[in-house]
């Protein structure tokens, strides 16, 4: 089964935000590149990518045949996605355990274990 983690990064420090990054000790940044490293070279996952920040967003709608554009998300920053990867798992308690070592996890942010569904 194939399973979709989408990383909500929360409040979690990022290199995309240098002032929250720097909260962080250099052992600290090392060991959420190499977590992060790990997550990627472990069989079954197909690497996503990460998204820039909500303020970079722009969301669009189609109302009455019209296109419709907003700048950013309607979430707050803790619903915000971060980034995703795909994982072939056995079972959702494979695709749990994975999820559970994603840095972001255990920073402030959240992983959602989503089925794909393939047609």
């Amino acid at each position: 089964m194939k399973y979709m983690l989408l990383i909500h990064q929360g409040d979690s420090p990022t290199p995309n935000a240098p002032e929250a990054w720097a909260t962080l000790s250099e052992d600290e940044q090392k060991a959420v590149y190499a977590d992060y490293g790990a997550i990627n070279q472990t069989p079954g996952v197909t690497p996503g990518l990460g998204l820039d920040v909500p303020e970079t967003a722009t969301t669009v709608r189609v109302q009455d045949g019209k296109t419709l554009t907003t700048d950013g998300p309607f979430v707050a920053v803790k619903e915000a996605l971060g980034g995703y990867l795909i994982y072939e798992a056995d079972d959702l308690d494979a695709a749990i355990e994975l999820a559970a070592r994603i840095p972001a996890a255990r920073m402030g942010g959240a992983i959602e274990v989503r089925p794909v569904v393939e047609r």
